[in-house]
Formats: C-alpha cells, sequence, structure tokens
C-alpha cells in the first residue's frame, strides 16, 4: 500500500465535490430562503436527510438510483460506455450528497440573518431578484458563505460510508483517506493507517480552524 494516491484522490474528489455543493447550496438556500409555500417543508426535509440518515443508507439510495440497473444508470452508461458506480464520479456524488445538507443549512441561516429592509431597499430602486442577490445578499453573508463552505468541504472530506458502497474503495482510483484508513486497519497495516489518521487530522483541524476564526472576526 502506498502512502500519497489516497490523499491525492481526496484532494480530487473533495474538491471538485465541494464545489458542486456550494454551487447547489447556493441556488436551494437563496431560493427557499423567506419563501412560504405548500411543500417547502417537505422540501427542505427531504434536503437535509442525508444530514442525519447513516451513510450506507445514503450509498444504498444512490445505488438504487445511478446503478447499473437503473435507469439513469443505464443512460449513463449508454452516453460514457462506462457505469458510474467504483468511479471517481461516484465517489464524487457521494461526498456531494452527504456535504450538501450543512453546507445548505449554514448558507439559508446567513442568508435569512441578511436585513430585508435592505434588500426592499434595492428593489424599490429597481433592482431585480438576482441583482438584489448579487449586490445586497450576497456580499452581507460573505462571512457565511465561507463558513458553509468549508464546514462541507471538511464533511466530504470525511466521508466514508456512502463511498464506500457507491464508489468502492479502488487503490488509485476510488480510495479516498477514510477507506484507505478502513483497507489498512483490515490488513493489518497499523503504522500506514496511523500516518492517514494524523494527514485528514490536521486537514480537518486547521479547516475547522479557519471556521473558528471567522467566527470571532
Amino acid at each position: 500500500m502506498s502512502f500519497w494516491p489516497p490523499i491525492y484522490t481526496s484532494i480530487q474528489v473533495t474538491t471538485v465535490a465541494s464545489l458542486l455543493t456550494f454551487l447547489l447550496a447556493i441556488l436551494f438556500a437563496s431560493l427557499l430562503k423567506r419563501k412560504n409555500f405548500k411543500g417547502k417543508t417537505v422540501i427542505e426535509t427531504l434536503l437535509m436527510l442525508p444530514l442525519v440518515l447513516p451513510p450506507t443508507v445514503v450509498g444504498f439510495g444512490l445505488l438504487s438510483i445511478l446503478g447499473r440497473e437503473s435507469l439513469l444508470g443505464r443512460a449513463y452508461e449508454a452516453v460514457f460506455e462506462q457505469s458510474i458506480v467504483f468511479s471517481v464520479t461516484a465517489a464524487v456524488i457521494a461526498a456531494t450528497v452527504v456535504a450538501f445538507p450543512l453546507m445548505y443549512q449554514t448558507m439559508k441561516a446567513g442568508f435569512e440573518a441578511v436585513d430585508s429592509d435592505l434588500e426592499d431597499v434595492a428593489r424599490t430602486y429597481g433592482a431585480g431578484r438576482w441583482q438584489t442577490f448579487r449586490y445586497v445578499t450576497f456580499p452581507l453573508s460573505r462571512n457565511a458563505l465561507l463558513i458553509a463552505y468549508v464546514l462541507g468541504t471538511t464533511r466530504a472530506l470525511g466521508e466514508f460510508g456512502a463511498t464506500l458502497m457507491f464508489a468502492g474503495n479502488i487503490p488509485g482510483r476510488t480510495q479516498t483517506i477514510p477507506t484507505a484508513i478502513y483497507l489498512a486497519v483490515e490488513s493489518g497495516h497499523a503504522t500506514l493507517a496511523l500516518y492517514w489518521v494524523i494527514s485528514i487530522v490536521i486537514l480537518a483541524f486547521f479547516m475547522l480552524f479557519f471556521v473558528q476564526l471567522k467566527k470571532t472576526a
């Protein structure tokens, strides 16, 4: 077993997943903030569900929706000539789904903390919804967005259960730091597992330390 490949894979997967999650979270948080409509509670509950479900349940759900026997899975395989399961794409999707609720909830709280009177003033001066969001809501909730991004990234970095079920644990391909630690312990490579544990603890520590600095700024 080699030390560096799982770290490279984790960085690759986490970077793509965090950016994708960030865009999705901004979209849903901006659309749902301060909006009341029939079915909103159901939608928000579904969006938050991966936060409380066991990761293995999330992984099973992804297999059911995107596996080789599913409609979407067959369509993907027909277009790209390969299965989405046991691929880097699968690892990115698993990390995105698991990280989304935390990023979404933090962003939504940040958007809702913006003084609505300032948004109303912008609209009275002729600003549309997008302009109001871009020039008023977004800048005033910048710290919340940064915190949301870091928290979501940290969650994606530590994702294990859904990734193992949906993307597998293929060395040099889909093996991330958490799945590499699991395999190393199972195969008796305790020292190597310890090095990976130290590396992911250091990465997570500095990201969370950044969040704490932003909270006290």
